[in-house]
């Protein structure tokens, strides 16, 4: 065998076994806060690339960073990303899909649990969002919430929602309740709370002035829910969430996304831009299937009596 036919081969052996030992794509994820609804997306996708094909270890590995409901602390994590060169930013949530936006143009970005992408100036079109994003939708199914609440409570004629002003999903799901809510002859008291520390006094303002309240899917309302929760239930003023995962922590019902299925569906995308899709060609995908909780233990400190058909249709009972 001549040296240069020798040279080509172990070339190709060696760019092989480089090949086979090649570094996974690093995933990194980001949530503006944790708490269970957005933690169950962080582990839905985890879960759905496994299933997917992904080997941990192998093919990808995982770095997550919660911003602990601080936007300056998204923007810095956003950075250290991008300046880790990672191979898609995973952006849970709507301040860390905006934070991510903001800080790259190039690396692929996947956001999830983003109530109004268009509205949020994350995606163009849900067709086509352009640029270096895509992502799942957590639109809230509000007409169906809002027929919970009545066949629940049949009495309540004003609702109080709990929200912060500066999340741009809350803004748009407060506009949305309104809406439904006017559609079947509910009235909407706003309850604005710019930090999880004014939770309560949020809560308590509404007392007296609304026959319920109402917790969207609004990332600092739900990192201190139990604070709304407790005044509630003091006050013996039923609390729905729109987050099943609220209902364990105390809300009287809900039905709304099984966020570790938004997770799984996000990761769909997630795989596309890692077998080299663009980001910004993919649709954005839409969450889809909803689940009914209800809490026992909330309506009796409260004095609800769950309907019949109420009970039946639950898939999960809190006692």
């Amino acid at each position: 065998m001549n040296k240069i036919l020798l040279g080509m081969l172990t070339s190709a052996a060696l760019l092989a076994a480089t090949s086979a030992h090649a570094d996974p794509k690093m995933v990194a994820i980001t949530a503006i806060v944790q708490h269970p609804a957005l933690d169950a997306v962080r582990d839905g996708v985890k879960k759905g690339l496994t299933d997917a094909g992904f080997v941990e270890g192998k093919d990808v590995a995982y770095t997550y960073e919660s911003a602990q409901g601080n936007p300056a602390t998204a923007a810095q994590i956003a950075r250290k990303f991008v300046g880790d060169n990672v191979a898609v930013i995973v952006a849970i949530s709507t301040p860390s899909a905006q934070t991510a936006a903001a800080a790259t143009k190039d690396i692929p970005i996947v956001f999830s649990a983003v109530t109004d992408p268009v509205g949020a100036k994350l995606a163009a079109t849900a067709e086509k969002p352009g640029g270096n994003i895509t992502g799942t939708s957590d639109m809230l199914p509000v007409g169906d919430q809002v027929a919970l609440i009545k066949e629940i409570t049949p009495k309540v004629t004003k609702l109080g929602v709990l929200f912060n002003p500066g999340e741009a999903n809350s803004v748009s799901s407060v506009a949305a309740l309104k809406e439904a809510a006017g559609k079947a002859g509910i009235t909407v008291v706003e309850g604005p709370a710019n930090k999880s520390a004014d939770v309560q006094s949020a809560a308590r303002a509404l007392i007296g002035k609304v026959d319920a309240l109402y917790v969207p899917t609004d990332n600092t309302i739900v990192s201190a829910l139990e604070a709304a929760v407790g005044v509630a239930n003091s006050a013996k003023v039923p609390l729905y969430a729109a987050d099943t995962d609220s209902v364990a922590r105390g809300a009287l019902a809900a039905v709304g996304f099984n966020y570790f299925d938004v997770g799984v569906q996000t990761s769909e995308l997630v795989a596309k831009v890692l077998k080299g899709e663009k980001a910004g060609d993919i649709p954005v995908k839409f969450a889809s299937g909803t689940d009914l909780q209800i809490n026992k233990a909330t309506a009796a400190k409260i004095g609800v009596t769950f309907p019949d058909a109420v009970l039946k249709r639950a898939s999960k009972v809190i006692e």
